[in-house]
C-alpha cells in the first residue's frame, strides 16, 4: 500500500460518507453538506490509498493571523501509519507564518497526539494552538 496526499477540495458524497462513517462521526449522514463544506474550506489536505479516501484535514483561516482546524480524521484501518501526523504537519507547514493554528480536541485521549505535534493546551481548557511569534 502506498499512501498519496493531495491538496484539493473536490470529493464525492460517497467518498466522504465512507471516511466519516468509518470513524463513526454523525456528519457522515450529511455527506452532501460535507461536499459543500469542504469546498468552502480555506485548505483541505487528503490521504489516498489508490482511489480510496483514507484521511482528511481541513482548515478555515482569516487570511492573516489565525487558522482553525475543523476536521482531522483517518480511517481506523489505516491508523498507526503516520497519516494523521502527515496531514497535521501539512497544515502546520501551510500556516507556519500565522500567529495561531487552533483546534478543539473532541476527545481528551487525542490531546497527547496533538501535543506530540507541537500543539499545547491553553487556559486549562481543551482547545489547542500553535503560536508563531
Amino acid at each position: 500500500m502506498e499512501i498519496s496526499y493531495k491538496e484539493s477540495k473536490i470529493f464525492s458524497e460517497e467518498e466522504l460518507f465512507a471516511l466519516f462513517d468509518s470513524v463513526g462521526w454523525l456528519s457522515a449522514r450529511y455527506s452532501a453538506r460535507l461536499v459543500r463544506a469542504l469546498a468552502g474550506s480555506s485548505t483541505v489536505f487528503s490521504a489516498w490509498d489508490g482511489e480510496k479516501l483514507v484521511g482528511l484535514i481541513n482548515a478555515l483561516d482569516d487570511g492573516e493571523l489565525t487558522a482553525y482546524i475543523h476536521y482531522l480524521l483517518v480511517d481506523p484501518e489505516y491508523h498507526g501509519l503516520g497519516i494523521g501526523k502527515h496531514l497535521a504537519l501539512s497544515i502546520r507547514e501551510k500556516y507556519s507564518d500565522y500567529l495561531y493554528i487552533v483546534l478543539i480536541a473532541e476527545k481528551t485521549e487525542s490531546i497527547k497526539f496533538y501535543e506530540k505535534l507541537g500543539f499545547k493546551v491553553t487556559g486549562g481548557a481543551t482547545p489547542l494552538d500553535v503560536t508563531h511569534l
